[in-house]
């Protein structure tokens, strides 16, 4: 998960340098969303990994 989040970056930071800019930031907001969604999920198995 959190290796899709760094390749939406890349692609995003790629595409804003490159002038596309609408491209650019719909990348970057999806590699935001599966960065928060990867963490969410691995504070949930660590908690339910000590219960």
């Amino acid at each position: 998960m959190t290796q899709s989040a760094i390749t939406f970056f890349i692609i995003g930071l790629i595409a804003v340098a490159l002038g596309f800019g609408g491209v650019g930031g719909l990348a970057l907001n999806i590699g935001w969303i599966l960065l928060v969604v990867g963490v969410i999920l691995y504070v949930i198995q660590a908690v339910s990994r000590k219960a």
